[in-house]
């Protein structure tokens, strides 16, 4: 995953691979957290992991801010990655037939 992020990201090299790995790591344990602490990523929502990396690589001394302007352009950030993927989130959740692998619905108060 990391060398798809690189890819990505347009990286050729490996100086930014352990700052890459620590974002990757954070953001996988999140996610884990959303799906109700499942062990392992499924297959089928690695490429949230990928995309929420790639914001987060790309917001680095930006931490923080709500939004950022300079010279007319302004850029606006979310206060949560991984608000875009919700729905597929919540979906995989409901997907889950096991009444024991059941999660629960996502709430962000």
């Amino acid at each position: 995953m990391l060398d798809e992020i690189k890819i990505l990201l347009g990286l050729s090299d490996d100086s930014r691979n352990e700052l890459l790995e620590t974002i990757l790591s954070i953001t996988k344990s999140r996610l884990k957290v959303m799906l109700g602490g499942v062990d392992d990523i499924p297959k089928e929502l690695e490429y949230i992991l990928t995309e929420v990396c790639i914001r987060r690589f790309n917001r680095i001394g930006s931490e923080g801010f709500s939004s950022h302007g300079v010279e007319g352009e302004s850029i606006s950030f979310s206060d949560n990655d991984f608000d875009s993927y919700l729905d597929d989130i919540q979906s995989w959740l409901n997907s889950q037939d096991e009444p024991s692998t059941k999660r629960g619905r996502i709430r962000f108060l």
